[in-house]
């Protein structure tokens, strides 16, 4: 019996270093390709008699996270391996809870591709050393996953910091800029800015989310 693969990517050269490797082991049949979730999830349409997914994470369109939680809200028999560049604590984390089975670093040599999908199409998880590692150091520490995501993207600067300290204390605009020797306007695009990286409406919910992120 063969087992038939689909291979979502959006770089043709790794597609074709992908399906090099596969090429060696002759009861694995590609038998569709994909350059975003998008095309993929149209293609499945078409034919959703496949094995396994070698899914990239970063695609345009519909990325490979995203795609994952449709493919297994629609085809949960199909089992999908993460194949991507990074191991990266977010990405694993998020592709893991949108149903991922396995999770490899594109460098991974033919022999231990083959054996990684031969192990998740027979209920295994392939994952690679590193990944595994980080996974258990995830599952270990489930405080961190709730704001893995959160605390990632949000970077504030030093100055933005200090603006979100003065307002955390209940000061106005103006106490602010007098305090930290800035103009009201100054302080106003600082605000705007902190309200853009915390993806929150007002003060009392930067403040909060700041809180709940150790950023103040």
């Amino acid at each position: 019996m063969k087992i038939k693969i689909a291979i979502a990517d959006d770089n043709s050269f790794l597609i074709r270093m992908i399906q090099e490797k596969l090429s060696f082991f002759p009861d694995l049949n590609v038998k569709i390709i994909a350059m975003n979730g998008e095309d993929l999830l149209d293609k499945l349409d078409d034919n959703h008699n496949l094995d396994l997914i070698l899914m990239d994470i970063e695609m345009p369109i519909l990325d490979g996270i995203v795609t994952t939680e449709k493919v297994k809200q629609k085809y949960p028999h199909i089992k999908i391996i993460m194949l991507t560049v990074f191991d990266n604590d977010e990405h694993i984390f998020n592709a893991i809870k949108a149903g991922a089975d396995g999770y490899l670093l594109k460098e991974v040599n033919a022999q231990d591709l083959y054996n990684g999908i031969q192990e998740t199409v027979n209920g295994g998880a392939a994952m690679t050393p590193s990944i595994a590692m980080k996974t258990l150091k995830l599952l270990r520490n489930p405080i961190d996953i709730e704001n893995v995501s959160e605390k990632e993207s949000i970077l504030l600067t030093p100055r933005e910091t200090e603006v979100l300290e003065q307002l955390s204390k209940g000061l106005s605009y103006h106490l602010t800029a007098d305090n930290l020797i800035l103009s009201t306007g100054t302080v106003r695009k600082h605000i705007e800015n902190i309200y853009k990286k915390l993806q929150v409406h007002n003060k009392l919910e930067a403040v909060q989310k700041a809180q709940r992120n150790n950023l103040i």
